[in-house]
């Protein structure tokens, strides 16, 4: 028998054996039947196809961190997955939880409050139409390197030339968001920390 022979009577000689240790093996599924969000992150509040109606009635805490979304209705965002779930939370930090833990739910809309406007609670816009300013001397409540959302260029801009900042799209303020999750994440155990400490000290 040729070497040429031979390669050719073991390949469709592995290939039979193969498909015979297939034929024996049960079928696997293309995906796993737990593959997906796991149980503890999947969002709990009901499914719901208008999620801006009394939304901070409907989702009253960020479910990561628990703040009050009422208090904090300057930084909050909402996010409405494409199965109807909705997760309300207080933050860009937040929302990039969200979207990272819910990696096989895709959002259907996501918005933020505009920073900006005057009324309170600010009112909700989609991250598209919304401008970011990333890295301004602003006060926020999830990370030291604040990023609030303006629906007004001029009303950033004004912000900007008094708070110093860059101009940001949304893509841009999330990605900043996961560059900061580490740091922000560290500062936020560190602080909450010292509120326990305190209160059991009184």
């Amino acid at each position: 028998m040729n070497r040429r022979n031979f390669l050719h009577g073991a390949v469709l000689g592995g290939t039979a054996l193969a498909a015979n240790a297939l034929a024996k093996t049960p079928a696997v599924a293309s995906v796993c039947a737990d593959d997906g969000t796991p149980a503890q992150f999947i969002p709990k509040t009901p499914k719901d196809s208008q999620p801006l109606e009394r939304e901070l009635e409907k989702y009253p805490r960020c479910p990561y961190c628990n703040m009050c979304r009422k208090e904090h209705h300057v930084s909050r965002m909402l996010v409405h997955y494409s199965d109807d779930l909705v997760d309300g939370v207080c933050s860009i930090h937040c929302l990039s939880l969200s979207l990272a833990i819910n990696i096989d739910r895709e959002p259907q809309a996501i918005w933020g409050a505009d920073y900006g406007a005057t009324e309170e609670p600010r009112p909700l816009i989609e991250v598209d139409k919304l401008h970011f300013l990333l890295g301004a001397k602003l006060s926020h409540a999830m990370t030291h390197n604040s990023k609030h959302a303006f629906a007004s260029l001029k009303t950033l801009q004004a912000a900007q030339k008094t708070h110093g900042g860059k101009k940001v799209d949304f893509e841009a303020a999330l990605l900043a968001s996961y560059v900061d999750m580490s740091k922000d994440v560290t500062n936020i155990r560190k602080r909450r920390k010292e509120r326990r400490e305190k209160a059991a000290s009184k």
